[in-house]
């Protein structure tokens, strides 16, 4: 018997190179599935217990086990585990006290990145209250909009922000909205101050039965969309959604030792959920930045020993733009979780600054489906397996650009999209993969419900994202529904078009969208572009990036060059502006270029030429 054991051992152990041979990604594949499926066990677990446990009571879990390991680490002081405990019951307390808070009751935090917002938020949700976690960029009717979204009657502030909440007070005081700020005393009337009333507080714990009524299925947040395309909304954010966020970072093999760089917005569902619920869940040390900072980055990390760190959007893009050092690889970072890096990006990234896991995912705050790249397979955002597929049904099907809207046929029902084809993600709305929505909207609800896409009667969620899936069950980010568009009856993606405009010597960064051309079908492709720093506008060089790496229909015809790039507070750019006001020499101050064929370079858009445009005299 011994014998055929070590045979077959052995036949193991010779078969383990074929396999890595046959299958490149099988260990990968295997050790991500083992971890999603301890941790499906875990939410399931959670799922079924009489006696609800959130994200709270995993970090209260913390106290008891570490009361004295730094939870936070914030402009030189550090705050330990038993610390913020202890500040958070000050703050159930004075709030219970002063606003009357009971729960259920919705509170928007209107604040800074700072450790105030991590022990108001969990002092909040001892009461049973969920946050309104509200961007501080945000100004005037745009606050008021998102205020008023998550139905909140309180909205606590800092004197930092205190201007932004002066100019909307009388329309939140004639709505009987309570404000409170972080400070000892305030003489604006209406504007109550907190800090005082947070000191004189207890710090004993609170009682569980404050909030006995809350499950998982429970409202935790609520989480604004960035607004790219319009209003933010507010994704109402549930505690199981809150634990599935916080898995991330297990799923990525970070444990507790680990220490976790956070300079993205609390307010946004990296920063609060993959980081700092992330970080509770694995009860590990929290760098907490008030924003990014690309030239203290590198410094930060060395200095706190940092090992894992966040980025999104752009902030990548940014560290590569940083001068070069002889020290750059000296650090201890291992992992970087985010999503929206460039290909081009990721492979200087991993030249300058060393073998760091790059954990690039896809997902939305909103949504019912993610994906992540456990691989470092260089441009995909995620990783298809069976097992993935089965608890959480996803499909790509068929789309038309033109009329933006799933192709059907006959049956009016959705068509799967080829391996390697372009398709619309969707996925499927179901018990254990619902789609709550946004708080207070149910028309952009209802626009997120796709109905009879694979049988009558089902419903999924439509992401708004066109997505590929390669024959090595790699899963590629194409681009966003809107974002793309038609030309010359060819479709058109942003995200290539700007990836190769920032090829050129003298362009830092590109915004590519398209616009309407009055007498033609479709959208012609226009960009808006700022320039490296002591760099002119080439208009050879970028003409020929243009000319010789896109097809005719995707070369930007209009170039706008700015100074800066408007963006979203989680560094996504803004396009909804831009494509409005055209390329109207008259109405525009910035200075305009025109791809001219014959010159064989871009040129001023001069008013003669949008009239030759207009005319027709010259052809698109």
């Amino acid at each position: 018997m011994y014998m055929w054991f070590t045979v077959l051992a052995g036949l193991a152990l010779l078969s383990l190179p074929v396999i890595a041979t046959l299958f490149p990604y099988f260990a990968a594949d295997l050790t991500y599935i083992l971890r999603s499926l301890r941790l499906g066990v875990r939410l399931i677990k959670y799922k079924k217990s009489k006696s609800f446990y959130s994200i709270l009571d995993c970090f209260l879990d913390a106290v008891k086990r570490h009361p004295d390991k730094i939870f936070l680490r914030f402009e030189g002081r550090d705050f330990s585990y038993g610390d913020v405990d202890k500040r958070s019951n000050k703050v159930a307390r004075a709030l219970q006290a002063a606003a009357r808070l009971q729960e259920g009751d919705a509170v928007a935090l209107f604040l800074p990145n700072e450790p105030s917002f991590v022990w108001i938020w969990l002092g909040l949700s001892k009461l049973g209250c969920p946050s309104a976690l509200l961007n501080f960029n945000i100004r005037s009717r745009s606050l008021l909009h998102c205020f008023s979204c998550s139905g909140a009657k309180v909205i606590i502030t800092s004197p930092e922000l205190q201007d932004a909440v002066e100019e909307v007070l009388p329309i939140l005081r004639e709505q009987g909205i309570s404000v409170y700020i972080l400070s000892d005393s305030c003489l604006v009337e209406g504007i109550n101050s907190l800090s005082d009333k947070i000191s004189q507080a207890s710090d004993q714990p609170l009682s569980r039965d404050l909030r006995a009524n809350i499950n998982i299925r429970s409202t935790a947040l609520y989480i604004y969309t960035s607004g790219t395309t319009g209003s933010p909304k507010a994704a109402v954010v549930t505690h199981e959604r809150v634990w599935a966020a916080s898995f991330i970072q297990a799923a990525c093999g970070i444990t507790a030792d680990d220490i976790f760089y956070i300079n993205l917005p609390l307010y946004h569902s990296a920063g609060f959920l993959i980081g700092l619920s992330g970080a509770i869940e694995r009860g590990m040390t929290v760098i907490l930045k008030r924003k990014f900072s690309a030239s203290q980055f590198w410094d930060d990390c060395r200095k706190y020993n940092v090992t894992v760190v966040q980025y999104i959007g752009e902030t990548m893009r940014y560290l590569c733009n940083t001068p070069k050092r002889d020290n750059e690889k000296n650090h201890k970072v291992k992992i970087a979780i985010g999503n929206g890096v460039r290909e081009d990006i990721w492979s200087e990234f991993l030249n300058r600054f060393g073998d760091i896991q790059v954990r690039e995912l896809y997902a939305a705050t909103e949504g019912n489906i993610g994906f992540i790249n456990y691989t470092s397979k260089i441009g995909a955002v995620g990783r298809l397996n069976f097992v993935h597929r089965l608890f959480f049904p996803y499909t790509l099907i068929k789309f038309d650009i033109e009329n933006e809207e799933p192709v059907r046929n006959s049956q009016g029902l959705c068509i799967e999209a080829a391996r390697g084809e372009t398709g619309l993600l969707v996925g499927k709305i179901t018990k254990r993969s619902p789609f709550i929505g946004y708080a207070g909207n149910q028309k952009q609800n209802e626009k997120k419900r796709l109905h009879n896409v694979m049988k009558k009667g089902d419903m999924y969620f439509n992401t708004g994202d066109l997505l590929r899936f390669d024959h090595e069950n790699f899963v590629y980010f194409q681009d966003r529904v809107g974002d793309t568009f038609r030309w010359k009856g060819e479709n058109v993606a942003t995200s290539e078009v700007a990836d190769n405009l920032t090829k050129a010597h003298c362009i830092f960064e590109a915004n590519v969208y398209g616009v309407e051309v009055q007498g033609h079908e479709g959208r012609i492709g226009m960009a808006a572009v700022t320039l490296k720093e002591g760099e002119e506008f080439d208009c050879s060089d970028v003409y020929k990036q243009v000319v010789d790496n896109l097809p005719g229909y995707a070369r930007p015809r209009f170039l706008r060059i700015q100074p800066c790039l408007e963006m979203t507070g989680t560094f996504k750019m803004r396009k909804v502006r831009l494509v409005q006001e055209g390329f109207d020499p008259a109405q525009i101050e910035d200075r305009l270029y025109f791809l001219d064929p014959e010159r064989k370079s871009y040129v001023p858009l001069t008013e003669e030429i949008t009239r030759a445009i207009a005319s027709k005299d010259i052809k698109l």
